[in-house]
């Protein structure tokens, strides 16, 4: 197994050091491997796209757009 170290803000390792009954790096585990499946996915259905990367940014300002419209109102 591969080791990594991560970078926290002083006030989660403090909130962290109250529980050291807990197994922290088995939390962290299990949250990358769902991110990690959420970009597999990701990386699949793009594989199969037919999208140029020019229609995604052109969809993406519509999607933004029609959401401020939205909230806006």
């Amino acid at each position: 197994m591969v080791n990594i170290t991560l970078s926290i803000p002083k006030e989660l390792h403090t909130l962290i050091k109250k529980h050291n009954e807990i197994k922290w790096s088995e939390i962290a585990r299990r949250a990358l491997w769902e991110q990690a499946k959420k970009l597999q996915l990701m990386d699949e259905l793009v594989k199969k796209s037919k999208f140029s990367k020019k229609d995604v940014e052109v969809l993406d300002k519509e999607i933004k757009e029609a959401l401020l419209k939205r909230y806006s109102e």
